[in-house]
């Protein structure tokens, strides 16, 4: 049996490349504040999995994505073992675009701090008044560059995407800009609108794009998980005020308040924190 070694370790995800596709493995790993915590919160990585398999199978008819298979059967023998079941994807191989394309359909988190400072949000002036967590006239499209493991994103504007893809592909570069932002918007139309529906508001979140062979743009990583989104329960929202969350908001709160605990959590946070990744799968695709 032909042995495997990740090529690319990330904060959750390892990535095999079994020739022609990779094999994209969610671990139980937690980060927050770009930083890996000691702790592994137990099943988190198949809820990622198969919630982003969720995700792709719903947007497919919007855009194309990357997904080619979660069965471990179609894999090679060496992931037919019970530490990939459930949380392995077999996927296309793309060349990554590197922006990350973040949407914001509600102002908090950094978006809500930037806004209180200057109006803006990287760049974009918002109307006047606004409250913490409300829901935005619209959707807006706030891109980041994408760092290396241990560095921190840094928000750009669309322009500033539109000269960072022009200078890797000239012919096409402020072609794929537009086809990213546009994208964005509407793959989180589509899907806050269906999750609205399951009692569930995604605030944020964030997709990244890879070309295929012909240059084309394809959706790929993960896709609205609660390691990449703001879920909040929409019984009991309250504009005005920060809301009870889905994701790891929980977990980034009580670092906030324990900046003794060196990335190490209770026990009791690790069970709640994927007690509410559970729910929030089981409410969005049961």
């Amino acid at each position: 049996m032909q042995q495997y070694q990740p090529i690319k370790e990330g904060k959750v995800r390892e990535i095999y490349d079994i020739g022609d596709a990779l094999v994209i493995t969610a671990t139980d790993r937690i980060s927050a504040f770009d930083v890996i915590l000691k702790n592994k919160v137990t099943d988190k990585g198949v809820i990622l999995t198969q919630m982003s398999r969720f995700w792709f199978d719903f947007t497919k008819d919007l855009i194309p994505n990357h997904m080619l298979s979660c069965d471990t059967a179609d894999m090679p023998e060496y992931f037919r073992k019970p530490e990939f079941e459930g949380r392995s994807m077999m996927v296309k191989k793309l060349e990554m675009l590197p922006i990350e394309c973040i949407v914001r359909g509600y102002i908090t988190g950094s978006g809500w701090a930037s806004y209180k400072k200057t109006g803006l949000v990287t760049g974009i002036r918002l109307p006047e008044g606004l409250v913490e967590s409300q829901k935005l006239p619209e959707a807006i499209y706030t891109p980041s560059t994408k760092a290396e493991l241990g560095e921190h994103d840094e928000n750009i504007s669309y322009e500033k995407s539109v000269e960072i893809l022009k200078k890797l592909y000239p012919a096409r570069g402020e072609e794929y800009a537009a086809t990213l932002r546009d994208m964005t918007i509407a793959l989180y139309k589509k899907c806050a609108d269906y999750a609205l529906s399951r009692g569930i508001i995604i605030a944020d979140t964030k997709f990244e794009f890879g070309l295929d062979e012909n240059g084309d743009v394809v959706l790929g990583d993960e896709m609205l998980t609660p390691d990449s989104s703001r879920f909040w329960p929409l019984q009991g929202y309250e504009a005005g005020k920060s809301q009870p969350s889905y994701d790891k908001q929980y977990v980034r709160d009580w670092l906030k308040a324990n900046p003794e605990s060196d990335y190490l959590l209770p026990d009791d946070v690790i069970s709640r924190t994927v007690e509410k990744y559970r729910e929030a799968y089981d409410r969005l695709t049961k």
